[in-house]
């Protein structure tokens, strides 16, 4: 079991990013919240989870051991893959995932690409006794960031997933103007900044 990686940034794709650690890359898939957080050529460490298929070694990484371990306990669910629990943590921060489970939230569930009604249904009855301790959301939202680190967070992500750095630049100034005093999470920034450049594609 790899539980985590640190070592030099040397490639980032929309999925994924290598990380040299001693002399080899390791390929490690991740969601755009925390491709956001990494740029080319700087140290980074992962938490890490290793999924093994009789084909495939496949390394998933987050930005904390806390993604980690929430992304294991949603594969434990019938129905739930590696891919399907990262898209989970690329829609909802973990202790919103919690907060939607414990209360029985179908409708934050089924925001996530690939889980229905139904689908939603199971993992709160499997995983509502499992969950661990549900955070109360603050009124500045919870997990936040700094409002100097976001923009060049979310601008690097952009360049990660293929925008030009003019197209990104223009995002995050209007992602920046959208703003009304609270700063929300990196991933959502991110996700904002994608729906406006889709528009102008």
């Amino acid at each position: 079991m790899i539980a985590s990686v640190r070592g030099q940034v040397a490639a980032i794709s929309p999925d994924s990013v290598v990380i040299e650690v001693g002399g080899v890359g390791l390929q490690v898939q991740c969601a755009p919240g925390t491709l956001a957080r990494l740029a080319a050529g700087a140290e980074a460490r992962l938490a890490t989870s290793m999924v093994v298929r009789e084909d495939s070694l496949t390394l998933y990484g987050f930005a904390d051991d806390d993604e980690r371990q929430l992304f294991e306990l949603l594969q434990t669910a019938s129905g739930v893959g590696p891919r399907l629990a990262q898209a989970v943590l690329a829609v909802h921060q973990p202790d919103a995932v919690r907060r939607a489970i414990s209360a029985g939230d179908i409708g934050a569930l089924t925001r996530v690409p690939g889980i229905g009604k139904k689908g939603a249904e199971r993992l709160v009855l499997e995983l509502r006794d499992r969950i661990g301790p549900v955070a109360v959301a603050t009124a500045t939202g919870g997990a936040g960031v700094l409002a100097g680190e976001w923009p060049d967070q979310v601008r690097q992500g952009l360049l990660a997933l293929g925008w030009t750095a003019s197209q990104a630049d223009q995002a995050v100034a209007a992602v920046a103007d959208s703003l009304d005093g609270e700063v929300p999470p990196v991933p959502q920034l991110l996700r904002q900044a994608i729906r406006l450049l889709g528009k102008t594609r």
